[in-house]
């Protein structure tokens, strides 16, 4: 009984001096619901090394594919509230799939937000031989042949479908969904060799495509030009006021968490987001880095907000559900 107490005892001091040592005292996971090389995963590499400088721990990756990244939020859901396990997310992992999938976690309520992360806004690419030659020509063109041109997309709920489909309900236009499986790269393929005519695509995934000619650029959906592309008009810019969309990034943790892990985590995000270094690494990219006032949890969680409410409604008005 007495060997007992005193490990007992062992167990509680140690217990006490980790918690004295404060938030972080172990590395933490950040919990990658794709996989390894894609745009959330690259994001979540490089915000790793800048964030360990300021955190003093190691940042572990951790993909968790399946389901659209329904299968990785869900894990980061259900993971232990003690900060050390991070979902890094997106548009469509944290916003979108709640609309398509029946989820057995919600993310307003299951999720602490921690900090908004970039964006990056879609472009509209056209084959480089489409007849129309702006937007606005686009726009009239589609109108006045409707259901004649094709977008390509990744599938039922992808970022290009559901683009396509708010596209169509602000514009009044109509056109045909053409779904791949593999994704961007065998749709901008196969615009290049003019066998579909369209697609809104990540600026991360379309620009060196643009800037190399193989297909044209009419605008990107945001307000504001891409750094890496400034000869690009915006939506507002080039008649099609308001159509904004973009892949947005985030980092949340599990309900439960301790507000220490929030602040600490959405610091040294802040700071990473601010190296020189990394800020030109992601403005290349076609990346929007939010305002300094917009990168903390209550920005994050009143555009969580926002989102779902917009696309939740637009999603479920077109009746886009998983099979």
């Amino acid at each position: 009984m007495r060997r007992l107490s005193l490990a007992v005892l062992a167990t509680i001091a140690l217990t006490g001096a980790a918690a004295a040592e404060g938030y972080p005292n172990r590395p933490i996971t950040f919990i990658v619901p794709y996989g390894a090389g894609g745009p959330v995963d690259v994001l979540a590499r490089a915000l790793a090394e800048p964030m360990r400088q300021v955190l003093g721990q190691p940042i572990i990756i951790e993909n968790v594919v399946g389901a659209n990244g329904t299968i990785g939020v869900g894990k980061a859901v259900h993971s232990a509230p003690d900060g050390y396990n991070v979902n890094i997310g997106n548009w469509p992992s944290n916003i979108t799939n709640g609309a398509i999938y029946n989820l057995n976690y919600d993310i307003q309520t299951d999720l602490i937000p921690v900090i908004r992360l970039p964006q990056n806004p879609y472009i509209g690419v056209v084959r480089k031989d489409f007849p129309a030659k702006d937007l606005k020509e686009f726009i009239a063109w589609l109108k006045a042949n409707p259901d004649k041109a094709t977008e390509g997309t990744a599938g039922l709920g992808s970022g290009q479908h559901i683009s396509g489909v708010y596209f169509q309900k602000l514009t009044g236009v109509k056109f045909q969904f053409v779904p791949y499986k593999s994704g961007s790269t065998d749709i901008i393929r196969d615009i290049t060799a003019g066998h579909i005519d369209f697609t809104f695509d990540q600026a991360i995934t379309s620009l060196s495509h643009i800037k190399s000619g193989n297909v044209r650029a009419l605008a990107v959906t945001s307000d504001k030009r891409l750094e890496a592309a400034p000869e690009i008009p915006t939506v507002d810019e080039a008649g099609a006021p308001g159509i904004y969309i973009s892949t947005w990034y985030g980092l949340w943790l599990p309900k439960g968490s301790p507000q220490e892990a929030v602040d600490k985590l959405s610091e040294a995000a802040r700071a990473a987001m601010a190296d020189p270094a990394l800020r030109a690494r992601l403005t290349s990219l076609g990346q929007q880095i939010p305002p300094v006032d917009q990168q903390n949890s209550a920005a994050l969680a009143a555009y969580t907000k926002t989102e779902v409410a917009k696309w939740h409604a637009i999603i479920k008005e077109a009746g886009i559900k998983a099979q």
